[in-house]
């Protein structure tokens, strides 16, 4: 059963959601021996974009702080379209809905304006000494949501 994409209304009009983006260089450890990018290098670029988006945003030390710290709860990849250690690619990253204590983070991948990959995933903000979920502080809200632009949903 084939679940429903998250890519909507179509992909061009989902790709003019994002705000923010990082050039990717393919590494030669990240393809296989046809040249192709193995299916679990998208996952690494995803774990650097959220990164970087964090870091954009000077939310990397409350995200990521001793006291608090982002995991990811789950995650998924759309595989569109082949990529090659020689394609030029940008990864797109959004935070697209806030719940309580978490995040619903969503990523493109393109080449050349042409969407590759896309995927989506929750990363939930957990107090370190509990081990527990804990709510994503409003200052953190109003930064991405200030960044984002965008009336979001609840997670």
């Amino acid at each position: 059963m084939r679940k429903e994409s998250f890519i909507q209304p179509n992909p061009e009009s989902w790709l003019k959601k994002f705000h923010f983006s990082i050039p990717i260089k393919v590494r030669y450890c990240e393809t296989d021996m046809l040249g192709h990018v193995n299916n679990v290098s998208y996952f690494m670029y995803f774990e650097q974009g959220r990164i970087e988006y964090f870091e954009n945003l000077g939310l990397f030390d409350s995200m990521f702080g001793s006291e608090k710290v982002a995991v990811v709860a789950d995650l998924e990849c759309q595989y569109l379209a082949q990529m090659y250690r020689s394609d030029k690619v940008n990864l797109h990253v959004r935070v697209a809905s806030i719940g309580r204590s978490s995040l619903d983070v969503e990523y493109a991948v393109v080449v050349e304006d042409t969407l590759k990959a896309a995927g989506r995933g929750a990363i939930v903000l957990i107090d370190t000494a509990s081990g527990k979920s804990t709510p994503i502080p409003e200052e953190v809200r109003e930064v991405i949501a200030a960044f984002e632009k965008e009336g979001m949903g609840g997670a």
